[in-house]
């Protein structure tokens, strides 16, 4: 596994209704490791069918599973749809520590977490792989992997 590290400020905005922070997007790597430097709230997860807040708590990280540990699950954990809103107060900072494998691992759920119909919903891909596809080619939302997996499908089944 390697670990890049992030930093965000998301600045605040007046009225807050009319600017975006971050789309509703989820993260393509295996787990999000997220502190909140400040009092604000502005990090929603989507459960449940609505927007929810997340609120800051003094010395306690936010855990996001991300697309990589879906698809090693098989499913079985799901990717957390979350998004950053801005506030009319002030600006907000976090730091993310984000959990990826290796370049060159392939990924690929484990036979123990194949369901009785006995298969995989995802192709065996590398962190490399689904980096590009992230990074270059596409912008990320809550659609991105299961987008990747058909595009990869899709070029096997041509080959």
């Amino acid at each position: 596994m390697h670990t890049p590290l992030g930093a965000t400020t998301i600045p605040h905005a007046t009225p807050p209704e009319l600017t975006q922070g971050t789309g509703p997007h989820t993260d393509p790597v295996a787990l999000t490791i997220l502190h909140q430097e400040d009092k604000e709230e502005g990090l929603e997860v989507f459960t449940g069918g609505k927007w929810q807040s997340v609120r800051p708590v003094l010395g306690a990280f936010v855990v996001n599973i991300g697309d990589t540990f879906m698809a090693m699950t098989n499913d079985i954990y799901k990717s957390c749809v979350h998004r950053a809103v801005v506030n009319r107060h002030s600006s907000r900072q976090s730091i993310a520590f984000f959990v990826c494998p290796w370049h060159d691992k392939v990924i690929r759920a484990h036979d123990s977490l194949i369901g009785p119909n006995g298969k995989r919903l995802y192709p065996e891909f590398t962190w490399s792989q689904l980096e590009v596809f992230t990074q270059d080619s596409r912008r990320v939302d809550d659609k991105t992997i299961k987008y990747f997996a058909h595009c990869l499908s899709e070029s096997s089944s041509a080959e």
